[in-house]
């Protein structure tokens, strides 16, 4: 049976300790919550147990912290069960408190690919934008639903364009590398070529 190994106090915390199992650090507790079930190294646990202590115990407190890591920025619902688990809660913990600010509306995924596209969109393509919100942890409709929603994609990339060529010549070698600049924003070749045929460059090769 799994064996509590080391119980000690967090040093950004100190009203919480970091429970060690076979080694190896399994969860954050409240001191008051480790005294209360009279937790103590050595003690042999399953880790199911483990998990029960801290999701009668800690719920509250884990809504709370994701409630103030959400007033400074939109977060997906995998930026909040990361933020959790770094802060020692167990699954079930982060379960609960994703479902509870999904159920109160401060956690919504479509609306945060939505905001997040349409800010991303002034700078950067659709293929860019996709792989930053998959990086968060977006699902795969509500960021194609976002997309659907973005205009003026052409703009954003003519944008680009005149900040990178800001103070370089037009040579062919530039131009060239304007062009793989504004694909690796996440443009398509037919955008990119529009951007550059601004430019009265439209008709090189890239």
């Amino acid at each position: 049976m799994p064996e509590i190994t080391d119980i000690a106090p967090q040093v950004k915390d100190k009203d919480r300790c970091s429970v060690y199992v076979d080694g190896r650090f399994y969860c954050g507790l409240k001191l008051e919550t480790a005294v209360k079930h009279r937790l103590k190294v050595g003690d042999q646990i399953e880790l199911s147990k483990l998990d029960e202590i801290q999701l009668e115990n800690e719920k509250s407190q884990a809504l709370d912290k994701a409630m103030t890591h959400l007033t400074h920025s939109m977060k997906t619902e995998k930026d909040i069960r990361d933020f959790l688990k770094k802060k020692g809660y167990v699954e079930a913990v982060a379960d609960y408190a994703a479902e509870k600010l999904k159920e109160y509306g401060f956690l919504d995924d479509e609306e945060y690919c939505r905001q997040y596209a349409a800010s991303a969109g002034k700078t950067k393509g659709p293929r860019l934008i996709a792989y930053e919100l998959k990086r968060r942890g977006a699902r795969e409709e509500s960021i194609q639903a976002a997309l659907s929603e973005l205009s003026g994609e052409a703009e954003a990339a003519a944008a680009a364009l005149k900040k990178y060529m800001r103070g370089k010549e037009f040579t062919k070698e530039n131009l060239s590398k304007a062009y793989r600049h504004l694909m690796s924003r996440g443009f398509d070749y037919e955008t990119a070529k529009e951007a550059l045929s601004s430019l009265g460059e439209g008709d090189e090769e890239f």
